[in-house]
């Protein structure tokens, strides 16, 4: 919208102007400068956020030039800068009565209006703005309406307007970083990676592009393919330290921890201490058991965040590891106060209660994990195991509620199986386990390791066999 750099002469006179203007601020006069060299002292004022200097200039500018009408949109910018929204927008109108609209004009009335967080008339103004513009500014008009559909929550619409971006540049490097943060925000991790990699190809030294192409994986869970993308980020720019942060993260899904710890002091000698990073550190040797080094990361995470739930969850898990089972549960109690919607800690806290015999806690933190996380599978089985030691008829009402409202998964399936075995309904429990085994042998097959006993029937065999 502004450029200081057009006209040298005008930049030239720049620092004399301003030293004029500010002695005309504090009372003095102002000599008599042309409408170009306002213009210029006016843009430089915008362009540095001295919103309010930028409105008197305007000001003075209009008491000399008063029909033209770039100061009255300049006043109008400096002052929507300001938060005065609707004061602006008067002034645009009035400058709409005098002449026809321009881009910039269109573009400063779509600011205002999502300002005003009024995104349908901000999308309309954004849209007729990038028809008149020139051909250099598509891009980042391009760039303001897809946010403003984000703003909106239309992602939808947002990949649509970015479509257009790329196919009018396809070397908008704005439009496909935006395109795929859309996609991941949709979930459509696969589109994403399609972005990042064409991007590649036509830039294959953007360690940003590798970097956030390994992002992608990792969201779907390839951690293989994650680190291959993080490693070419690193053979790029081998001082970029978040990348070394989500590499850690890959190798301790991959358990490889000591990789993992290597990652996370790389991560830290870049980019200092960070407490999550730390967190990791503890969490990996805690993983190798290395109790006392994990314990000391996890404090040194907590001197820096003392707030941060996974160190507390970590000093529990320690507590617990080293047999002070009870002392743990304060810290993981207060794991949970942080972080009340994390299913995990539930999780923990309730296999905790049943170390200790505590079972009708046990019971309560299992069914709490459940309600906020009905997909753990590790954590429903441990449910139904526990009811079925103490009460075989809960396990059974459990197990049918929960398969009544979580239909699709396959694991409740199979520990209802071993409910009704255990409750002598032998024949339903087998026709249920073959209906179980036509779905996902795999999955079937975890009956054994639920009921180590049923290894020697042979029913079940023949059918997880056959």
């Amino acid at each position: 919208m502004f450029d200081e750099d057009d006209d040298d002469f005008m930049e030239n006179h720049l620092n004399e102007d301003l030293e004029r203007f500010e002695e005309f601020l504090k009372g003095g006069s102002m000599v008599y400068l042309d409408s170009d060299r306002l213009e210029t002292l006016i843009d430089h004022f915008l362009i540095n956020s001295q919103y309010t200097k930028a409105k008197k200039c305007a000001e003075h500018a209009l008491d000399q030039f008063p029909y033209l009408s770039i100061f009255h949109l300049r006043k109008a910018q400096a002052i929507s800068a300001m938060g005065h929204l609707k004061e602006a927008l008067n002034i645009i109108s009035r400058i709409e009565k005098w002449e026809s609209p321009t881009s910039e004009l269109l573009l400063t009335k779509a600011s205002i209006f999502s300002q005003l967080k009024d995104s349908k008339n901000a999308i309309r103004y954004f849209r007729e703005a990038l028809d008149l513009s020139e051909a250099e500014d598509k891009d980042e008009i391009f760039l303001d309406l897809a946010m403003e559909f984000e703003n909106a929550g239309d992602y939808r619409k947002a990949v649509d307007v970015l479509k257009e971006a790329i196919a009018f540049n396809p070397h908008n490097e704005g439009a496909i970083y935006e395109i795929a943060f859309c996609y991941d925000h949709l979930g459509e991790y696969e589109s994403a990676i399609k972005c990042y990699s064409d991007y590649i190809d036509e830039n294959p030294y953007s360690f940003t592009a590798w970097y956030n192409l390994g992002n992608a994986y990792t969201k779907l869970e390839n951690y293989d393919k994650a680190l291959w993308a993080y490693d070419y980020c690193v053979l790029i720019n081998e001082d970029f330290g978040p990348v070394y942060f989500n590499m850690g993260n890959a190798y301790l899904s991959q358990e490889k921890y000591l990789l993992a710890i290597e990652s996370f002091h790389k991560c830290i000698e870049l980019d200092g201490d960070d407490p999550m990073a730390l967190c990791y550190l503890g969490e990996a040797h805690e993983q190798l058991n290395e109790l006392e080094l994990a314990r000391h990361f996890y404090k040194r995470s907590l001197e820096l965040a003392p707030m941060l739930p996974d160190a507390w969850l970590g000093l529990g898990i320690i507590e617990d590891l080293e047999g002070r089972t009870k002392e743990g549960l304060v810290l993981l109690h207060k794991a949970a106060e942080l972080d009340p919607e994390n299913a995990g800690i539930y999780h923990v806290i309730a296999g905790a209660y049943e170390k200790i015999d505590d079972l009708e806690q046990a019971a309560e933190f299992y069914q709490l994990s459940l309600a906020l996380d009905p997909k753990d599978d590790e954590c429903l089985t441990k449910f139904i195991e526990l009811l079925c030691e103490t009460d075989l008829v809960d396990a059974k009402e459990f197990i049918e509620s929960f398969i009544e409202a979580n239909p699709g998964m396959l694991i409740a399936q199979v520990l209802k199986v071993n409910v009704l075995w255990l409750f002598g309904r032998k024949e339903e429990a087998m026709i249920l386990f073959a209906k179980c085994c036509e779905q996902d042998k795999k999955i079937a097959q975890e009956i054994f390791d639920i009921n180590p006993s049923l290894k020697k029937v042979q029913e079940f065999l023949d059918l997880s066999e056959e």
